[in-house]
Parts: structure tokens; C-alpha cells; sequence
């Protein structure tokens, strides 16, 4: 039986030499991995909201949600989480880079191209393809 469900959002963001806002993230003690900025959703917010926060909280930047892209869900199995994740396509419309993410655990920001895309360490390698399908649409 499932402990508890966690809900977020994941904001996908290309720029206009068509790439990617990734944040490089991990505990102190784990390997860093490359994500879109995402987090959990907080009470009383939206999907939406969640984004434009995280984005906020993680690189600075204030973004705009422009479309959903895709909700992702599944079961972490090893921690008897079930996980809902919507993945919303934005772009920044104010704001500078700037770490301010309140739990430490963001380590740089970074705009990221297709090729280096392909070759990240990905916290979520299952998201790889999907993120490459939308620079190049």
C-alpha cells in the first residue's frame, strides 16, 4: 500500500539560441544531477503557481507558463511514493540568474544546448528524450 502521494510541477524553458534552463541539484552527500527547475507543489497552490515559484526559487528568473506540456506519474518505489508531476512549457519574462533556493540544494544554473543535453548526468534520465523533442520543435 502507498504511504502518501507527492504532487509538483517542472518548468521547461528555451531560450532564443534554443537552449535549455537547467539547474544542477542534490543533497550534500549525493552526486549533482542536472533537472528542469521543478519542486513540490505547496498547499492551496497550482500546478502553475508551483512552476512560476520554482523557477523563481531556483535560477531568479520570473517566468510565464505559456502552455502544459505533459503530467508525468509513477511510484518511487523505494520510498512507497507515488509522484505526479505537470510539466508546464514557459518563458522568462523578468527577473536575473540568481540561486535563492530555500533548500540548498541548487548548485548552478546553466543554459544547456542538444548536445550537451545528451550527454547530462539527468536526476530524471527518463525525461531525456522528451526534453530533447521540445528544443527542437
Amino acid at each position: 500500500m502507498l504511504s502518501s502521494k507527492w504532487f509538483g510541477s517542472a518548468g521547461v524553458c528555451i531560450n532564443e539560441n534554443g537552449e535549455l534552463l537547467m539547474v544542477l541539484q542534490g543533497k550534500p552527500e549525493e552526486d549533482k544531477t542536472w533537472s528542469v527547475p521543478s519542486g513540490g507543489q505547496e498547499r492551496n497552490e497550482t500546478f502553475e503557481e508551483c512552476c512560476i515559484r520554482e523557477i523563481k526559487e531556483e535560477t531568479g528568473y520570473i517566468a510565464e507558463v505559456v502552455d502544459e506540456l505533459k503530467v508525468k506519474k509513477g511510484i518511487y518505489e523505494k520510498i512507497n511514493i507515488s509522484f505526479e508531476v505537470h510539466y508546464f512549457f514557459v518563458k522568462i519574462v523578468g527577473g536575473k540568474r540568481k540561486i535563492q533556493d530555500p533548500d540548498h540544494l541548487i548548485y548552478d544554473i546553466a543554459w544547456k544546448s542538444i548536445e550537451e543535453l545528451q550527454e547530462l548526468r539527468l536526476t530524471f534520465p527518463e525525461d531525456r528524450n522528451f526534453l530533447l523533442d521540445n528544443i527542437l520543435k
